[in-house]
């Protein structure tokens, strides 16, 4: 295989397999972090169960807690005129 081969099979398309290769091992690491990460959440969450609290509820205070006050508020609000379409 000449150098002209080399440089054909190295970047095909317009695609660097070595930049190609670099994502692809970072997402790669990040992906076994984010693993690691998730499995800790839930053994916090089995922990703060064992103490007696409720994982659904502390997820629920959790969404609320990263929303805006605003976004807050609406979200109350629809679940509010939603229950008394319910009730009709």
């Amino acid at each position: 295989m000449d150098n002209s081969d080399n440089k054909m099979n190295a970047d095909i398309s317009g695609i660097s397999p070595d930049e190609l290769k670099s994502f692809v091992q970072r997402i790669e690491k990040l992906e076994e972090e984010k693993a690691t990460v998730c499995g800790y959440i839930r053994d916090l969450y089995a922990e703060a169960k064992a103490s007696g609290f409720d994982p659904k509820i502390m997820k629920k205070v959790l969404k609320i807690r990263q929303m805006k006050y605003e976004d807050v508020l609406e979200e109350e609000e629809l679940v509010e005129i939603y229950m008394q379409a319910l009730k009709n």
